[in-house]
């Protein structure tokens, strides 16, 4: 059996300082990060040196709380808390107090990387000269640009098309055409019937059809029998035409498919009929959810959870809404109207969760909600005093 390799291991004296058995290397001069529940348990601690090799000498290491700021991380003119600001990753403070990156635009949205602020495309939008200035100035859905940087459309029968929002492609998918209209089936289609704007005339100049039917377009060719919106030919006979309503209980979008006694037979969002709704879920307006899980029907149709605000997400659960504290974030006072208050990741009196704090009188910060510690003969050593 392999046991895992411990590179630490954290013992808190009665005086609030931490012991570290190292099985490496003895840290000094590290500030790092651990963290004490309210019963004075280490609940989080992050170690920074090596542990691939074992050192049988190593001695105990004695580690205080902290007021000095890990790497990345400081004190700004809008600090609330000490060490609150990680110039690596705050969009106000990128790389220095102040140096916000620019605005969310409609096009594009900034992001602060290593302290760097880098330009992220929304979609529909690519950037494809390189140049921040212009900010992302194509659009996927150019010839020039066909969902990509660089993938150009030259023939005029097959621009840069999209299907189902996100796939771009030059032309239409195999089977399809590019009509006027879009990419149509023009073996079916009786508007572009064998090429594109060829309309069949539903009478065509012969005998009149059986009841709801029509003259319609049918591999490439006008005068084909068929059957008009929401009816079938069921039986399979052209004398009595079309005989059947293909939104009933009994014939549910096609001949023959019928609803079970606890469904009905309604029309979806994409206009098709069908038998709803399957076990488990509710029609609600123009589809099937689950109203014990969806977060816009929740335990009932239209009954909406708020489903994002600035500190919380909202859930549906077994059909009640629930909110969730974003990362970073707690619910301390235990009221909703004000989501979750508190900014668990560096306000020392709440720091990783509320009500564990982090040693007030030496002004131990709170950084990525772990309390900040450092040797203690370190920290003796900047105070003149004994190692």
């Amino acid at each position: 059996m392999t046991f895992p390799r411990v590179t630490h291991a954290i013992l808190w004296t009665a005086a609030g300082t931490a012991l570290v058995i190292s099985c490496a290397a003895p840290i000094r001069g590290d500030v790092i990060l651990g963290t004490r529940d309210d019963a004075g348990a280490v609940t989080a601690f992050t170690p920074t040196a090596d542990a691939s090799t074992i050192d049988a000498s190593a001695e105990l290491t004695s580690y205080c709380p902290s007021n000095k700021c890990p790497t990345g991380y400081t004190n700004c003119p809008s600090s609330r808390f000490p060490c609150d600001v990680n110039l690596l990753t705050d969009r106000n403070n990128c790389g220095a107090c102040g140096a916000a990156c620019p605005a969310e635009t409609a096009r594009e949205g900034y992001e602060c990387v290593d302290g760097q602020c880098v330009l992220n495309c929304k979609s529909k939008y690519l950037d494809c000269d390189g140049i921040p200035d212009n900010g992302c100035e194509s659009m996927a859905s150019s010839n020039d640009s066909c969902g990509w940087c660089g993938i150009q459309c030259t023939d005029p029968n097959a621009p840069c098309l999209v299907e189902h929002g996100i796939n771009y492609q030059c032309g239409c998918s195999p089977g399809l055409t590019y009509c006027a209209s879009g990419c149509v089936d023009i073996d079916n289609d009786d508007t572009n019937c064998g090429e594109c704007s060829y309309r069949c005339h539903p009478l065509e100049g012969k005998p009149p059809l059986p009841p709801n039917m029509y003259y319609g377009c049918k591999e490439g060719e006008c005068g084909v029998p068929k059957c008009g919106a929401l009816w079938g030919n069921c039986d399979g006979l052209i004398e009595n035409g079309c005989e059947v309503r293909l939104n009933t209980s009994q014939d549910c979008g096609t001949c023959g498919n019928a609803c079970s006694p606890d469904q009905t037979c309604r029309q979806n969002s994409s206009y098709k009929w069908e038998c709803a709704c399957p076990p488990g879920k509710t029609w609600c307006t123009d589809r099937c959810v689950d109203v014990a899980a969806d977060a816009l029907n929740c335990g009932a149709c239209g009954r909406s959870c708020r489903t994002k605000g600035e500190t919380a997400v909202g859930s549906c659960k077994h059909g009640t809404c629930a909110f969730e504290c974003v990362v970073g974030r707690g619910d301390c006072n235990g009221d909703l109207a004000d989501e979750c208050e508190v900014n668990t990741a560096s306000d020392p009196r709440n720091c990783g969760g509320c009500g564990i704090v982090c040693d007030a009188v030496a002004g131990q910060a709170c950084v990525g909600g772990r309390c900040v510690v450092e040797p203690c003969d370190r920290i003796n050593d900047d105070a003149g005093g004994p190692n």
